[in-house]
């Protein structure tokens, strides 16, 4: 591993003129969860809603969670405005601003009494373009640093963890200081329209970085094709079918798995198992025929549905086939396992934590004072320092005693559940969490980054991503039954959830000799 960068040249980095275009890009991201959350959820409270009704709208947030199905399309679709004027990621991100200004327009012309499904739509469509765009915001971010440069990385991740939390609790505050006797909830769509226009400015004034991924692309394509003009018909469309079988599996299970009338236990890990199992085969079957067939080269016409499929695989397959092609599978495998399972103590935290603060006695003031409000300006600071320490002592180092540091600061609220309401204590509790929360995520983020190629940076990232969200939504959702089964024993909780980063942390041990070769590559 490289040598440690001095403190100095650590923050030197933060110089870097890009890292204001992140910044911009991180407010851009954060911003729209105050439209089609917080904005929304007050403007239908003051009109009379039940909960129900507007418990409803946090459904739109599951694009957020899906965003890596479509997410190889931003990487391979060219936008008719991504020629020579903005190129591939500004022209995703130009488009996916215009959409969310236009769903704010349409949303300030709304009745919210009387026109709740239309309401319901706009959110939905405002939040499939937001999920989008964090995905090409991501990918631009990635891109526009030097390729393996692991110290920017972390600044660069560092950076728009401290612009997602000023779009969305700074600018968040704005709605709520502007609605009053002169101005209404509509009105304030009026206004957050006119905050995204002037970051699509920012947007049209950003430098596009540079990319060679439409060779590589076609290189993919091309040996796809090739694979399939050598196999027999039935083979190439059974192998479609268990794609398309994945697929119709995932779009089921999102829409709430209708047409089965029973359900069972650990339902949505047999749904999970099964489609894991079925990406496997695929990919072992490609990966295999790509090398019975590397011998020999096809020089004949191609059928439109080889080019079909060709084009299809390229695009959302070749993605998690050449993560695995370049680390081997042995260690991508692993990698995948390590992302699973890195914040799952975090997750049990969080899940749980109103209900904590809520049965130790903390009133709804004081929650919202120490929890809520100190946790902007405690994340943008502590992401800023715990970047710099990413940066002095490298990502393996980073993400290492990051993550012992994020475990460990649950023991402070095992404290508190012993003492009982100490405000002090919450604020302690809640600042040390924030600090070792940041860091660990700037590290992962970093990590996550550097992992991924430059010719499917949207795909790899969203992918990777998604299954660091899936490992702390799936196994979180027990975190009540665990308190549950320990008869309400907090302390005992948030021991036990600290003890969760040990499978992680032994993994990432485990793999040091082998990520050394991939991390020596990166300039540490």
């Amino acid at each position: 591993m490289s040598e440690s960068a001095s403190w100095r040249d650590s923050l030197r980095l933060y110089k870097d003129k890009r890292l204001l275009t992140i910044f911009l890009f991180g407010i851009s991201s954060g911003f729209p969860w105050v439209m089609i959350g917080s904005a929304i959820s007050a403007w239908l409270k003051e009109a009379g809603f039940s909960r129900s009704e507007i418990g409803f709208f946090g459904v739109v947030f599951v694009a957020y969670s899906v965003n890596f199905l479509w997410s190889p399309l931003v990487d391979r679709v060219r936008l008719p405005l991504g020629g020579r004027w903005l190129g591939q990621r500004r022209s995703w991100i130009f488009l996916t601003q215009g959409v969310v200004v236009a769903c704010c327009l349409l949303m300030s012309q709304v009745d919210i009494l009387s026109q709740l499904a239309l309401a319901k739509s706009i959110a939905l469509a405002l939040a499939l373009s937001a999920a989008t765009q964090d995905i090409a915001i991501d990918a631009y971010r990635i891109d526009i640093m030097p390729e393996g440069d692991g110290r920017r990385m972390s600044a660069a991740s560092a950076i728009t963890t401290a612009g997602w939390w000023t779009g969305y609790a700074g600018l968040g505050a704005v709605p709520f200081l502007f609605v009053g006797d002169r101005f209404s909830w509509a009105d304030s769509y009026l206004l957050m329209a006119v905050v995204v226009v002037l970051l699509m400015v920012c947007t049209l004034l950003a430098k596009e970085p540079p990319s060679n991924r439409e060779k590589e692309q076609q290189s993919a394509q091309n040996r796809y094709l090739s694979i399939f003009v050598q196999r027999s018909e039935r083979a190439s469309l059974g192998l479609v079918g268990l794609i398309g079988l994945a697929i119709v599996i995932g779009i089921w299970a999102i829409l709430g798995r209708p047409g089965l009338s029973f359900s069972f236990p650990g339902i949505e890990w047999a749904i999970v198992s099964l489609e894991v199992a079925i990406v496997a085969w695929v990919l072992r079957t490609l990966l295999r025929w790509e090398r019975e067939g590397s011998a020999s080269v096809y020089t004949g016409t191609f059928k439109w549905h080889h080019k079909t499929l060709g084009w299809l695989l390229s695009t959302f397959l070749e993605p998690l086939a050449e993560f695995f092609r370049r680390n081997g599978v042995k260690l991508a495998v692993s990698i995948l396992l390590f992302i699973f399972l890195f914040k799952i103590g975090e997750a049990f935290l969080g899940r749980m934590s109103i209900v904590f603060y809520k049965e130790v006695g903390f009133s709804n003031e004081e929650i919202g004072l120490y929890s809520k409000a100190t946790s902007w300006w405690v994340t943008i600071l502590f992401s800023i320092v715990g970047s710099m320490v990413n940066i002095r002592f490298g990502l393996f180092r980073g993400l290492l005693i990051g993550g012992i540091a994020m475990a460990a600061s649950n023991l402070m609220f095992a404290w508190l559940a012993m003492v009982g309401p100490s405000t002090d204590l919450l604020l302690a509790a809640v600042i040390v969490d924030g600090f070792t929360s940041a860091w660990s995520t700037v590290a992962f983020v970093a990590f996550l980054s550097v992992m991924c190629d430059r010719a499917f940076t949207a795909a790899q990232y969203a992918l990777m991503a998604s299954l660091g969200t899936l490992g702390r939504t799936l196994l979180a959702t027990y975190s009540g039954v665990l308190v549950d089964w320990l008869d309400g024993n907090w302390a005992v909780f948030f021991v036990i959830t600290t003890l969760m980063i040990i499978p992680s942390l032994v993994l990432l041990l485990l793999l040091r000799q082998r990520l050394a070769k991939v991390l020596d590559q990166v300039k540490q």
